[in-house]
């Protein structure tokens, strides 16, 4: 069965039947083919089998001619070839007398026989031609509704979706999509709020933008078949969400003419894409708004944190500063030289705890900020050991702090003063909650050839299951040290891990806790390594200067040697 180019079960557009010379000769052919099939057997069994088994060959030539002909031409067909049947093979031969009593049945069976096939046909073909398009319709709903599902920003596609209006109406198109969210219900009887500004793809006039407005504000088509706006030839459709529209389609002249049998279901066609469109831009702005909530929600909650920490575990060391402070202000005349020194001991051990805590507060608050920036360079990882152990052995006057080096280390793409800052609070806190003299050991190592290992280790007691993941959270602190009276917890407001583990994923790294097999524990950071750039190559020697003349040079009044 062939069809023409807008009857075919593919398009979605309007089913007008435009016959070119191609496609009306793909359409004939084959049913020419079995009329002249049908009369060549009728003229080769003439005379050797009975007029009614004649009859049966010329009611099959009609039935197989009606798979292609359309339900006119196969009609008419059918008339002519009764005429013919009966003028070659009905007695009396060679006119068009028939006899009623014998002939006049068989003749009229034919032409009723024929025609109800011929119409069957017809009927059959149109139904499959309209599932096919209907199927059509739906496979193009199930791969727009795809497309708009993986789009993380559906505005982006407003050309894809002109081009299906355009290919599924064949009419021009153009498309309003609001610049905002705007509240208004699918409903005819409530009207939301509409938004002036916009984006505009495609091609009209001040007038129909003013339409595409008008139709984006009330949420409803326009146009004809719409009972609004009857009389205008264009017809506009909104980009309905739930509850909210957020833009409009227009399509130039779809509504002019008579209506036609299938301009119901293209308008619903349509209606159904701009919907789809509709729902994915409000699916966005749903997202979006939803992760600036959760941003607003997480700073927030870092301010809440950071005013806790404020208000609870900066008073301790500020209180120790103030009262040293005070007593050597009021009572340096009783105080004696080892008491000053133990006082301004004090002091400069409790500022630097009050300093640490400081940076640790300010990094977290910064790393855990959306979108932010790192200050990286090419760091060499034996500079970054050895100032953290610089710094480290003011505070550990054992020295039981040793560091492991793997030899010809790459170099690192990082933030320098946010890895030294992960590297002093890993050991500080090994420091702090391992027992007295117990070794402590910085690691740094490939670990394949990917990644850096960079790695401290204690043989303190080995931190319990249920705390190993609780302890990086901020404000999260261990026991002290198995020797310590009541173990109690060393001083610090427990956010030193928290910002470890964001430095070292703000670096693409992470950082873990591992259980030593001997005892104790090990907290390793891993790091991403790249190509470090190519270096330049060794500039050249310079040339030298060639020997001058001979003759006095200036500022020297010798003689040239001969």
């Amino acid at each position: 069965m062939t069809a023409s180019p807008a009857d075919a079960p593919g398009e979605v557009g309007r089913p007008r039947w435009r016959p070119t010379w191609p496609t009306l000769w793909r359409s004939l052919w084959p049913g020419l083919l079995a009329w002249q099939l049908a009369w060549a057997a009728m003229l080769l069994l003439d005379g050797h089998v009975e007029l009614a088994s004649q009859a049966m060959l010329l009611i099959l030539a009609a039935a197989v001619a009606a798979i292609w002909w359309r339900p006119l031409p196969a009609a008419l067909a059918i008339g002519v070839g009764v005429m013919g049947f009966n003028f070659a093979f009905v007695p009396p031969r060679g006119t068009f007398a028939v006899d009623l009593h014998h002939h006049g049945l068989l003749l009229l069976a034919m032409l009723t026989v024929s025609w109800i096939i011929s119409a069957l046909m017809a009927r059959l073909r149109a139904t499959a031609a309209q599932a096919a398009a209907q199927a059509e319709r739906a496979d193009q709903l199930r791969r727009w509704g795809d497309r708009l599902r993986d789009a993380e920003d559906p505005a982006a596609l407003a050309e894809e979706l002109l081009a299906l209006l355009r290919q599924s109406s064949g009419q021009p198109a153009a498309l309003w999509l609001a610049a905002a969210p705007v509240d208004g219900p699918q409903a005819a009887s409530r009207v939301g709020s509409s938004s002036e500004k916009g984006r505009l793809s495609g091609r009209a006039d001040a007038e129909q933008l003013a339409r595409l407005r008008r139709c984006q504000h009330e949420g409803r088509p326009l146009g004809p078949g719409s009972g609004r706006l009857e009389d205008q030839p264009d017809t506009y459709l909104p980009l309905r969400g739930r509850g909210a529209c957020l833009g409009a389609a227009l399509l130039p002249g779809l509504g002019a003419g008579p209506e036609l049998p299938g301009d119901a279901e293209l308008r619903a066609q349509l209606q159904a894409l701009c919907d789809q469109m509709g729902a994915a831009l409000q699916r966005a702005q749903a997202a979006r708004q939803e992760r600036q909530a959760r941003e607003q929600a997480q700073q927030q909650g870092l301010r809440n944190a950071l005013l806790a920490a404020i208000s609870h575990d900066y008073r301790t060391p500020l209180a120790t500063i103030m009262g040293a402070a005070s007593a050597l202000e009021t009572q340096v005349e009783r105080l004696d030289a080892a008491q000053r020194r133990q006082l301004a001991h004090g002091i400069v051990e409790e500022a630097e705890r009050l300093a640490r805590l400081t940076d640790n507060t300010l990094q977290l608050a910064r790393l855990d900020a959306p979108g932010v920036q790192l200050h990286c360079d090419w760091e060499s990882a034996e500079e970054l050991v050895g100032s953290a152990l610089r710094q480290a052995r003011r505070h550990d006057p054992t020295r039981r702090l040793r560091a492991r080096l793997e030899p010809d280390l790459p170099l690192l793409w990082c933030d320098a003063m946010l890895l030294s800052q992960l590297l002093a609070n890993l050991i500080d806190n090994a420091l702090k909650y391992s027992p007295e003299g117990s070794p402590v050991e910085l690691r740094a190592r490939r670990d394949g050839r990917q990644r850096l290992l960079l790695a401290v280790r204690d043989r303190g007691a080995a931190i319990a299951a249920a705390e190993r993941e609780q302890i990086f959270e901020v404000f999260r602190r261990g026991r002290g040290p198995a020797g310590s009276p009541t173990r109690a917890r060393p001083p610090g407001a427990g956010v030193g891990l928290a910002v470890c583990r964001a430095i070292a994923r703000s670096h693409g790294g992470e950082l873990r806790l591992r259980i030593r097999a001997g005892g104790g524990n090990a907290f390793e950071c891993l790091l991403p390594l790249r190509e470090p750039p190519a270096q330049p190559p060794p500039e050249p020697a310079a040339e030298p200067m060639p020997d001058a003349a001979p003759g006095p040079s200036p500022g020297n009044t010798a003689e040239p040697s001969p």
